[in-house]
């Protein structure tokens, strides 16, 4: 409990807009829950097989895929 009053007592003191600011961001997060989320088997294996896609070299662009979705879209 001691160092939580130390920390406020130097938040108050600070005039360092960028440290406080910082220091803000940094305590959210750690104060935020993260939700688990629990992956069926299939979803599993869509995400292991999307992965080993990338590692192979079978994936496109951005660019390559809106020119796709243009082609696609226009005839």
């Amino acid at each position: 409990m001691e160092i939580r009053k130390k920390l406020i007592k130097e938040i108050q003191l600070s005039n360092n807009e960028e440290l406080l600011e910082e220091l803000y961001h940094f305590l959210h997060r750690e104060n935020k829950t993260e939700a688990v989320i629990n992956l069926s088997r299939e979803q599993q294996f869509a995400i292991e097989k999307s992965l080993n896609q990338v590692r192979h070299g079978q994936y496109l662009t951005n660019e390559e895929a809106n020119e796709e979705i243009e082609r696609w879209l226009n005839g």
